[in-house]
Order: C-alpha cells, then sequence, then structure tokens
C-alpha cells in the first residue's frame, strides 16, 4: 500500500520505511519540518520515495501516519481528503507527557476516526488518551553493521540537545561519570557541551562532542566505548539505546520510564541512585570480561524483543486492520 508519512524521527522512520510498501515522504523547497524529504545520514530504501505538495493531489494515498497535531490539517489540504474520514490515518506517540504528568490529555484524545499509537507501554499508561483508541508497537531497528568491542576506556552517551535540555537529558549528571572516564557525546547540539559545562562550574572536563554523525560512522565509534549511558531522566525509550544493546554494548542507566522494563538486570545496571550508576560505570571501565557478558545478554534482549521484523510485522497487522476498517 501506499502509506504517507513525514519524516519526523530519522531512527524509527528509517526503522518504518524498511516494510514491503511504498512510503511517500513530503519534501519542500526549504527542507524545512514538514518537507524534509528523504535521511541523508541513514541508510533508507528506495520504497521511500519523495513526493511535492502539489503531487499529493493526484497520488493514491492508502493510509496516512500523523505524528504532529498540525499535520491533520496539513494532510488534508495537500491530499485534498481529510485524515481520519476520507483516508485511514494512525497517530504516532513518540514521547512522553509533558506538563502535569500524569494528568496531560493527549491531543488526540477522544477523538474516533484514528488510532493512537505509542512507542512504548510507559508512554500509554501515562497519557491521558480518553476514549482514543490506542495500542502500543514497541521499538524495532536496523541491525548496526557493527558489533562491540569496547577497546577503549570510554563512556558514550547519545542525546539530542543536552544544553537546552540540560536537566531532561541528564546532562547535570555527567560530570559524575566523567570523573570517571572520559566521556563521548553524540547527536545533535552537543558540539557546546564542553563549554556548557564549563560555565555551569565543571571546567576540563573529558567530554566530547560528536556533532550529528552519519549514523553508520556513529555506530562504529559506539562500539569501541566500553559502556552507554543512558542519563535521560523523563524521555521515550532511545532508538540509541536499543542500538547500542544490540550492537552487544553493557547499559548504565536511569530506571526511569520505559528503561526498566526494556533492560534486563543481567543487561546492565539500572538505579536512581546516581552513586550505584557511577559505581557501575567504574567497575565496567575496570572489568573488560564483566563488560562483555552483560553486553552479550544486551545483544540477546534487543534481538529478541526490538528485532526489526517483529515491528514491521506489528505494523503490517495495524496497516492492514485500519485499511480493512475503512472498507
Amino acid at each position: 500500500m501506499n502509506v504517507l508519512l513525514w519524516h519526523v524521527h530519522g531512527s524509527w522512520t528509517t526503522s518504518f520505511v524498511h516494510g514491503k510498501h511504498r512510503y511517500l515522504v513530503p519534501v519542500t523547497p526549504d527542507r524545512g519540518p514538514y518537507g524534509l524529504g528523504r535521511a541523508r545520514t541513514y541508510p533508507w530504501p528506495d520504497s521511500a520515495v519523495e513526493v511535492t505538495p502539489e503531487e499529493l493531489r493526484d497520488t493514491d494515498v492508502d493510509l496516512v501516519i500523523l505524528q504532529r497535531p498540525e499535520e491533520i490539517d496539513l494532510a488534508a489540504e495537500w491530499l485534498g481528503r481529510r485524515p481520519g474520514r476520507d483516508v485511514p490515518a494512525i497517530y504516532v506517540e513518540h514521547n512522553t507527557p509533558k506538563g502535569d504528568v500524569p494528568n496531560t490529555r493527549h491531543p488526540m484524545a477522544d477523538r474516533d476516526d484514528l488510532l493512537l499509537t505509542h512507542v512504548t507501554a510507559f508512554n500509554q499508561l501515562f497519557w491521558d488518551n480518553g476514549g482514543t483508541r490506542t495500542t502500543v508497537v514497541d521499538h524495532g531497528v536496523v541491525p548496526p553493521a557493527v558489533e562491540w568491542t569496547g577497546e577503549l576506556d570510554r563512556l558514550a552517551v547519545v542525546t539530542n540537545e543536552p544544553v537546552r535540555r540540560w536537566r531532561v537529558t541528564g546532562t547535570d549528571l555527567m560530570p559524575r561519570f566523567a570523573a570517571v572516564a572520559p566521556l563521548d557525546v553524540y547527536g545533535m547540539g552537543v558540539a557546546g557541551l564542553p563549554d556548557a559545562l564549563t560555565a555551569a562550574g565543571f571546567p576540563g572536563l573529558p567530554v566530547t562532542g560528536h556533532e550529528d554523525l552519519p549514523q553508520h560512522a556513529m555506530h562504529a565509534e559506539l562500539a569501541r566505548r566500553r559502556a552507554y549511558l543512558h542519563l535521560c531522566r523523563w524521555t521515550s525509550l532511545g532508538l540509541s539505546l536499543i542500538e547500542a544493546m544490540t550492537m552487544g554494548m553493557p547499559v548504565v542507566a536511569l530506571a526511569t520510564t520505559e528503561a526498566v522494563d526494556a533492560v534486563p538486570p543481567d543487561a546492565g545496571v539500572l538505579s536512581t541512585r546516581v552513586d550505584t550508576l557511577v559505581e557501575a560505570a567504574h567497575w565496567l571501565t575496570e572489568d573488560a570480561d564483566a563488560a562483555y557478558r552483560l553486553g552479550a545478554r544486551a545483544r540477546e534482549v534487543a534481538k529478541e524483543r526490538f528485532g526489526l521484523d517483529r515491528f514491521l510485522a506489528d505494523w503490517d497487522r495495524i496497516l492492514e486492520e485500519e485499511t480493512c476498517a475503512s472498507r
């Protein structure tokens, strides 16, 4: 079938477009947030094709994937058809609620014209979805092309905008871990992190920001670090965490949101006590054999629960159910 979706979250979309369908990705001349087009730093198959707003009016679309509230009106304008009424629609919620948690109402609450799909059970639980039909499709990842070696006694973090988001991303906790081993931070908006930590009263820390590397290059660098740090206080389950586990990296993570369910005790160390996590980071940098044992279990768990085949099979079922119900 022809599935219309915007390029919003690179890693999630990379997994989604590896299915058996044709994926129509809007592109605009400025490649702005509503016309980003195909990814340039992720490996996308040829079945993900760019379409302009003008082309969409005359394009067959079997189902629309929505990821932002404003996409409903945008899709109606570009298609000449109303999502949920004239063409089946599924809204994918990637994020944890914000504001008055756990009373935050979802913008798609109490609708009867779409299916609200969450990427974690934690998100489904904490959003107030009202009477809207909901389901959960756990993440799935394209297996990284490299496997963990961990030969560098360094710790790795993948996060976006750690300076602006600070406590949300656990940036304030990074100095504790940088005192154990050098910290390599990958993602968008990380280049200014060392200066920001200095300004916050932590000068001279062995923290290096690696700005927005292509996915394959980031994976290659991650695989050489001893352990993966997941320091986000309030977040959906990051795909980079799952990718690290799939490579065989041991995990040191805050025991918050979905990470508690995703990382079993024999695949990493989870706690809300930062002292415990700092001790775990020290242990893994000193004991490569222990890191290997935890990482091997992490790989098993990730491949079983977050494999791409399972993810795509779940989505095939939902897409078929929604289009059949519409007919």
